[in-house]
């Protein structure tokens, strides 16, 4: 087990336990965009998204994240009647078709309440709480889940602002200040989830750092669940000589590799079944949690 982790290891939601203990688990990315950077266009049609989540947990996802807003760099915001038109369906079909735990992407409260009332159970805000505080008042009503991801500046700004210097310094106390919003509006510690922002905001060489450094992150930040997002990023294919998208499983397993052995507990990813291959053999070496 990772120095500095507690010794229960768990996520709460609105209707589960998710036992972190045992072993990482996989979130599977689900865009219901136009525009995403990987996958943008893939499951704009409600059967499209539904098959593309039924074949997440047979290759064996444990959680599914839904986007209704690219966050990709260049991006813009998306109105808010746009973002519920896209996500709430598949929400709302997915929930009844399968016993699994449903995330949803989005820094919106309304977004957010309409999502779980739909069925979901854990928000993944990239904004940390920052763009709508308010957000966190309604996870915590509804006994969700969170996921807390570091960025900095506005929706428009978080891919463009100059690296910081220090930036493990900043990943920590910009996640301290997530989690004291997370606290001061009623949310349980057992249902907050951190994320460092992998390629938000961050130079080359600091996304690498802080892969390399993940545990004592995490030390730093009380032992509280790690989730990483490094899924096809363009730091993996820099690593390998520019590939573009479609090329960079390989680099994408090998980063989550290093990711495990330093303790990360949830892989935010695209590709399911090669991450649950990947998290079989890890387990079975004995070198992750």
């Amino acid at each position: 087990m990772t120095e500095g982790k507690p010794a229960e290891r768990i996520l709460r939601t609105s209707r589960r336990t998710l036992d972190l203990g045992a072993g990482p688990l996989l979130m599977a990315i689900i865009n219901v965009t136009p525009d995403s950077f990987s996958d943008g266009g893939e499951y704009l049609e409600l059967d499209s998204a539904i098959a593309a989540a039924e074949k997440a947990l047979e290759e064996g996802a444990d959680i599914l994240d839904i986007g209704g807003e690219s966050t990709r760099p260049g991006s813009s915001r998306v109105p808010e009647d746009e973002e519920l038109a896209r996500v709430i369906p598949l929400v709302e079909d997915l929930a009844k078709r399968f016993d699994a735990a449903i995330s949803v992407d989005t820094s919106k409260r309304a977004v957010a309440e309409r999502a779980l009332e739909a069925g979901a159970e854990i928000i993944n805000d990239i904004s940390g709480l920052r763009f709508d505080p308010a957000l966190a008042e309604a996870v915590a009503g509804s006994g969700a889940g969170i996921v807390l991801m570091h960025s900095r500046g506005t929706f428009e700004e978080i891919h463009l602002l100059e690296p910081v210097e220090d930036i493990r310094s900043e990943v920590v106390g910009g996640l301290e200040e997530s989690i004291g919003i997370a606290l001061a509006a009623g949310i349980d510690r057992q249902r907050i989830c951190l994320d460092v922002g992998i390629g938000f905001g961050k130079s080359f060489e600091q996304n690498l750092e802080l892969i390399k450094g993940l545990s004592e992150i995490t030390e730093q930040l009380e032992g509280l669940p790690m989730l990483i997002g490094v899924s096809r990023k363009s730091f993996v294919g820099r690593i390998l000589g520019d590939a573009p998208v479609s090329k960079r499983l390989h680099g994408t397993l090998a980063a989550n590799a290093v990711a495990l052995m330093n303790g990360a507990d949830i892989l935010r990813v695209h590709d399911v079944k090669a991450h649950r291959d990947l998290i079989d053999v890890v387990n079975a070496i004995g070198v992750s949690q």
